[in-house]
């Protein structure tokens, strides 16, 4: 089920992406030349300028054993891989959502991280997780 190699693999920092951030802002000033007024520009912008904030901030950390969630250095939240039921990454290209689920709760991301190497880390713990494309 999990990748239990004997040799420990040091912790693997994911890289950020501001690639989905930038998308969304230069989209949300796109919405200024719709005649839709300001407001949804304002909370669109609001919205992409927060995760461009978050992309700055948060740091993916994957051990052996857990997914691990930094913010400015600190770990906030662990997710053991022992309780995850599952994982995929939707819209990929664009970037788009990283999902899974533990047994307790499912989970949905914006790929603030660099998408290939988060997936390569992933494969190499919980491969059989992966939710597969039919």
């Amino acid at each position: 089920m999990f990748n239990t190699k004997s040799k420990k693999e040091e912790p693997v920092i994911i890289s950020p992406s501001f690639q989905l951030p930038i998308i969304l802002i230069v989209l949300s000033f796109m919405l200024l030349f719709l005649n839709i007024g300001s407001l949804p520009t304002i909370v669109f912008a609001s919205f992409s300028f927060f995760l461009l904030l978050q992309s700055f901030t948060l740091r993916i950390k994957v051990t052996n054993d857990d997914f691990i969630v930094l913010q400015l250095g600190k770990e906030i939240r662990t997710f053991p891989f022992k309780n995850w039921i599952s994982w995929k990454f939707f819209f990929p290209i664009i970037p788009g959502i990283f999902y899974f689920r533990e047994k307790s709760s499912p989970h949905l991301l914006p790929i603030l991280f660099n998408p290939k190497q988060l997936k390569d880390e992933l494969i190499k713990k919980v491969d059989s997780l992966e939710i597969k494309n039919s």
